[in-house]
């Protein structure tokens, strides 16, 4: 287990790539060692899950709108039927202010289509110290491998 002590190989193949996918055990506990030594080597860490992420690009980085969801009947005098359209700041603008480097880790990321794990790869391109870690899954082991590789397969 030093692969859990020092978690050298993961940043250093998290600093190379950008953009992780990561299979680990299902009884847990290897993802919070995990955070805890990127935390230690000086990331801000945001732990989020893909579910209901949409355009990650949007989300992440623009300010975007969103609609409440439809609970039945409306006032005819409302908007639009389905609710009013709410500005919602983007996740990681007031991270990317700070000059610390960012690990943000998506949970359940085998929700996700190949054309939304690609464009989390290009943000890790277009922004250097944005690193991207996303949970494909479980497995006996901890295992990991960059994501252009899983995507090229």
């Amino acid at each position: 287990m030093p692969l859990l002590l020092s978690g050298k190989e993961f940043r250093k193949d998290l600093e190379i790539s950008g953009c992780i996918a990561i299979h680990i055990p299902l009884e847990g506990g290897s993802e919070t060692r995990l955070l805890r030594r990127m935390r230690a080597a000086g990331y801000r860490t945001e732990l989020l899950s893909a579910r209901g992420l949409g355009d990650p690009e949007a989300f992440l980085l623009k300010l975007h709108g969103i609609r409440p969801p439809h609970l039945g009947h409306q006032n005819v005098g409302r908007p639009a039927a389905v609710g009013e359209v709410q500005q919602v700041q983007p996740l990681l603008s007031s991270f990317l202010n700070e000059n610390k480097p960012i690990l943000l880790w998506l949970v359940e990321g085998q929700v996700l289509s190949k054309s939304e794990l690609h464009a989390l790869c290009e943000l890790t391109q277009r922004e250097s110290r944005l690193k991207i870690v996303v949970e494909m899954g479980g497995a006996r082991s901890l295992k990991w491998q960059a994501m252009r590789t899983l995507l090229d397969k």
